[in-house]
């Protein structure tokens, strides 16, 4: 069975970690976050399982439960939020290249490959190369640091010049860096990377600020091997009623990179492997509900679920305040 490890959060602020295999759930007794048992385990040569078998078992608990009472948080974080890095990769997916070149495409040249399907295609034809060898470098985008990190439950706000915010059900790889600079894949979690895909569609090069947003991870950090074809449905409910749903895939056969290529010229860079930092990588997704013309608003819920983890992750749209900023000179 799957080994899954969740983070949870008592009333009085107290944090624990709870392992999960099947229907099974158990706290974990001495230690308080997933990183501190992520370090626990680089420190002693072995992987996270063996690092929770180690540990005493506490109370079973029921994870549904939990995280209806709003008691589970994000299964990653640092205590210092300039320490964790929100990135991701685009046009990954086998299919996503058409809603962004719907998105993209000059009506005057519609007979002219864009720039968008011309990377999709060369990822297709190598962003899975064979061991040791370097595959096609993807689309890479930054979304912001742990400040902009959201959990199960937390409200995803876009902000108050956006134009507007739409989901993106994927999956997201978790990472710590090991102190001799070694980056360590601790697993994977349902995400919702949000974007800005009105600014996007204005112009290609605004990608960037498209990108820099609030995202969300699941409940559940997946460990071990990670599967390769995943299933799921995305869903938007308004005032109690879907009005947009689909399926989505992932996994890497569901996928035109490898998960070790994306991870590859994403950790080239040495600024990447600094010990300590923790990583939240998007993979990517192929299913919008922008490109079926929905158009979220403030109070939506944003539902993600799909097997092997067992328990939605569920965020809310809210628009930010408007901040006023005067840059001054000293």
């Amino acid at each position: 069975m799957t080994l899954r490890l969740l983070q949870h959060r008592a009333a009085d602020g107290q944090r624990s970690v709870i392992a999960a295999q099947g229907d099974a759930a158990h706290f974990l007794i001495g230690v308080d976050s997933i990183h501190a048992l992520a370090m626990r385990a680089i420190a002693a040569g072995t992987g996270l399982a063996e690092a929770v078998q180690a540990c005493r078992q506490g109370a079973g608990v029921d994870i549904a439960a939990e995280l209806a009472a709003g008691r589970l948080i994000a299964p990653i974080g640092h205590d210092d939020p300039a320490h964790l890095a929100m990135t991701g990769t685009g046009l990954t997916h086998l299919g996503s290249a058409e809603g962004r070149d719907k998105m993209h495409r000059d009506a005057a040249a519609a007979e002219v490959q864009t720039d968008s399907m011309r990377m999709f295609l060369e990822g297709v034809a190598g962003g899975k190369p064979a061991d040791g060898e370097t595959g096609q470098q993807p689309e890479w985008f930054y979304k912001g640091d742990g400040s902009q990190l959201r959990g199960p439950g937390e409200t995803l706000a876009m902000p108050a010049f956006a134009q507007d915010g739409g989901e993106e059900p994927e999956l997201a790889g978790i990472y710590l860096i090991g102190p001799d600079g070694t980056p360590f894949r601790l697993g994977l979690t349902l995400a919702n990377e949000f974007s800005d895909h009105v600014t996007e569609r204005h112009n290609y090069l605004w990608l960037a600020h498209s990108k820099l947003r609030q995202a969300a991870i699941g409940p559940e950090l997946l460990v071990g091997t990670p599967p390769a074809h995943v299933e799921g449905s995305s869903r938007i409910v308004r005032d109690g009623e879907v009005i947009w749903e689909k399926p989505f895939l992932s996994g890497e056969a569901n996928m035109s990179h490898s998960l070790a290529n994306l991870e590859a010229h994403h950790f080239k860079y040495a600024q990447f492997r600094r010990p300590g930092d923790v990583h939240v990588h998007f993979y990517g997704t192929a299913t919008l509900s922008f490109s079926d013309g929905i158009r979220t608003a403030p109070g939506d819920v944003f539902e993600i679920e799909a097997a092997p983890f067992t328990l939605p992750l569920r965020n809310a749209l809210a628009r930010a305040d408007a901040v006023p900023v005067k840059v001054q000179q000293l």
